[in-house]
């Protein structure tokens, strides 16, 4: 791979997007910003942010928080996981480094929720240190560069890439490389159709000298999600609703649910409030929603007010099921 390092950064300087964690950077902005961009765009990451920050501006507000109050900013965002590491993380750091994290790849990796990705990310803009980070983005734009042949899904792929990024890294600018790399996957080297004529590389990209570009990453194949039809029992006891929670581990582990349950006979008296679906990574839910006032007995669930309702983690995929308990002044 050839050292495109000077040419990137020279665009990278004069491009560069204004975003809330590339201002006053410190491990701690740098490693939240990093947790949840994973599947989440930046627009909807920005807000979420800027309220984390105001709530827990240090890794020791962070770690000292309840955990129901971490899942309740984090609503919304989805995959669940990542807050649940990220309050698991700020505890190992506040119990065992002080509050400060380790600036060495291979410590970083041990905290929870941190991996390759993440602890290249930090090490490098953080503490300036070369060390690559390859998510999506940064593979689209080196796969269509050295027009790779492999899947960007097979074993060893992803080494190589940080093995020959590594050797390019400038010194003195390693954050600014990371995230220059980043920057060129998410506004230049996209999917689809890639706004060549505006990329820094694109004298020295194999595929777009090809003509081939949108022939690259090659991507493993997709499993299709299975599908789940499930129904939402809204169960109603004068202003009170029935809540429970969800296992600690699996999917929406430790979020607040209306019960549920996989599909068949609709429950007597109950009244249709209703259907919705929801995506998720591997599962698609498709729900229909029923109304049972007075409910019965929920010896698993928990009776809310509107107000306690309100102040718990309940994921997105319930929205419409709130939104009609809304609608009811509920």
């Amino acid at each position: 791979m050839k050292d495109f390092s000077a040419g990137l950064l020279a665009w990278y300087d004069k491009n560069r997007r204004e975003l809330p964690w590339r201002q006053d950077v410190t491990p701690y902005r740098v490693w939240v910003s990093e947790i949840m961009l994973q599947q989440t765009r930046i627009e909807a990451a920005r807000g979420y942010f800027q309220r984390f920050m105001e709530a827990f501006p240090t890794v020791e507000a962070l770690a000292a928080a309840d955990g129901e109050t971490v899942l309740k900013l984090w609503e919304g965002l989805g995959y669940y996981s990542r807050a649940r590491n990220l309050h698991a993380c700020a505890r190992r750091v506040t119990e065992e480094y002080g509050g400060r994290f380790p600036s060495r790849a291979e410590e970083l990796r041990q905290l929870p929720g941190i991996g390759e990705y993440t602890a290249g990310a930090i090490a490098s803009i953080a503490f300036g240190q070369p060390e690559p980070a390859v998510d999506g983005n940064v593979l689209r734009v080196l796969a269509r560069y050295t027009r790779c042949g492999k899947s960007v899904g097979e074993t060893g792929v992803k080494a190589r890439f940080r093995e020959e990024l590594r050797a390019i890294y400038p010194a003195g600018r390693c954050g600014d490389f990371t995230s220059a790399l980043m920057e060129l996957g998410e506004t230049v080297c996209t999917p689809g159709t890639p706004a060549c004529p505006a990329c820094p590389l694109r004298e020295d990209c194999l595929a777009r000298r090809a003509g081939e570009e949108t022939a690259y990453p090659v991507l493993p194949p997709k499993k299709p999600r299975r599908v789940e039809r499930r129904q939402v029992l809204l169960l109603i006891r004068g202003d009170r609703v029935a809540l429970r929670k969800r296992p600690e581990k699996g999917l929406l582990g430790g979020m607040w649910e209306y019960p549920n349950r996989l599909e068949g006979e609709p429950p007597p008296g109950g009244t249709c409030c209703g259907s919705a679906v929801h995506i998720f990574s591997h599962v698609e839910w498709h729900m229909t929603g029923y109304i049972l006032r007075p409910g019965p007995e929920a010896p698993d669930c928990i009776w809310v007010t509107p107000e306690e309702r309100r102040a718990l983690a309940i994921p997105a995929a319930f929205r419409h099921y709130s939104r009609v308990l809304e609608e009811m002044g509920l």
